[in-house]
């Protein structure tokens, strides 16, 4: 997936690129993950179309979730609050907590994710399998 600079890990991917799974009206492309990180974390692109959901509220016991939007403004479940996130929002969501993320907006949005520790991308084409299956 990734160049490999003077064997030392270094991963350079271009715009675009990465493990890409379509999932109705959202798109995940995972950057790095644990093949590249020793599953340390993961690195995802979470892209939404105008007014999509997004996976539904959820929580992760064992992992801790940073997202960053990259455009647009993503509305975010942090628990029991709903809160409007505009380009440039940092959001740290603690293992436990209960979150979830959606397109409100007639414009497309876009995120970042860290998740850690990593693994969760494991978990990518059965995710997208479902959503194939539940348009």
């Amino acid at each position: 997936m990734s160049d490999d600079h003077t064997g030392k890990g270094i991963l350079h991917l271009p715009p675009d690129k990465g493990r890409r799974y379509e999932l109705g009206r959202m798109t995940a492309v995972f950057k790095a993950d644990e093949g590249e990180t020793a599953a340390r974390y993961s690195v995802s692109e979470w892209w939404l179309e105008p007014g999509a959901d997004g996976p539904g509220a959820h929580a992760h016991e064992g992992n801790d979730e940073i997202f960053y939007v990259i455009a647009g403004t993503v509305s975010f479940l942090a628990g029991e609050d709903w809160l409007d996130a505009p380009q440039g929002t940092f959001l740290r969501i603690p293992a436990g907590v209960a979150h979830d993320f959606r397109n409100r907006t007639a414009e497309r949005v876009g995120l970042l994710n860290v998740f850690i520790p990593g693994g969760f991308e494991r978990d990518m084409p059965a995710i997208a399998d479902w959503f194939r299956d539940n348009p």
